[in-house]
């Protein structure tokens, strides 16, 4: 039995509220429930962003560059404490400075084997406050990166990225996004 087995995700209704909740090892599939997820943005004291590539052991975008990490908040658990569990699972990182940036995010897309993410995923940044030490069955690589770098490589290349991070991108400031392109995306 492995942890995914046994950890739980919230399901959602169309209007984002709870409904249930269902084992993490079950929900990700061709018809994906709507569930609760989060998505981070990790900066560093140089004001650089963390970018990962995730393990090719991972069900969904195996070997794809994304965000610094992204999870599923237990059924009761508070957001701000699911990013500190998974930060310190996923990277072995203790977080502070935890915000949220894009409250509402949500997406729908399906990866080359078919597997379907629906979540209403909020966005966060936090700052790391310890040494990077990754996990091997979650990361496969890293970087610290300059973020108007990383919006030049994603605006170039978004096939290299996780739907996610694109979307996220056209949003956050910080990714060279604009907050007023909500409207646009949501139609």
């Amino acid at each position: 039995m492995t942890l995914s087995d046994i950890e739980e995700v919230v399901l959602l209704d169309a209007d984002d509220r709870p409904i249930g909740r269902a084992p993490k090892s079950s929900v990700h599939g061709a018809d994906t429930a709507r569930h609760l997820a989060f998505s981070c943005h990790v900066f560093n004291e140089r004001d650089e962003l963390l970018v990962t590539r995730r393990a090719l052991s991972k069900q969904t975008w195996p070997g794809v560059w994304t965000n610094s990490f992204c999870g599923h908040p237990a059924p009761a658990e508070t957001l701000v404490h699911a990013i500190r569990r998974r930060g310190e699972f996923e990277l072995g990182l203790s977080l502070d400075a935890i915000e949220p940036v894009l409250p509402f995010f949500h997406y729908r897309a399906t990866d080359a084997s078919g597997l379907v993410e629906n979540e209403l995923c909020p966005v966060y940044t936090a700052r790391a406050t310890s040494d990077l030490e990754p996990h091997p069955g979650e990361v496969m690589d890293f970087a610290w990166v300059h973020p108007d770098r990383l919006a030049l490589a994603i605006e170039h290349a978004p096939w290299v990225f996780s739907p996610w991070l694109v979307l996220q991108a056209q949003l956050l400031p910080f990714l060279g996004g604009s907050l007023d392109q909500r409207a646009a995306l949501a139609s």
